[in-house]
């Protein structure tokens, strides 16, 4: 997902998440949501509807937590 919506910040990210686990744990969590949300949207999965959106506002809350710490990370770093 964050390779689809902001590919610039790739590189910037990989960088942080080698130097903060918990942001690399985020981006991990991030990834394997995106295959269940993807999984159940396409009819390979069954998940009741609640809780599919229960893990897109997980998804969202960790892409929003991510994007924040790399733009931190960013102005820091002066990039």
């Amino acid at each position: 997902m964050f390779k689809e919506c902001c590919p610039e910040l790739i590189p910037v990210m990989e960088e942080l998440a080698k130097e903060n686990p918990h942001i690399d744990k985020l981006i991990q969590r991030h990834a394997e949501l995106n295959k269940i949300i993807d999984e159940v949207e396409a009819g390979r999965e069954h998940m009741d509807e609640l809780e599919l959106e229960k893990l897109k506002k997980e998804k969202l809350h960790i892409k929003d937590e991510v994007y924040q710490a790399v733009m931190e990370y960013k102005k820091e770093k002066g990039l």
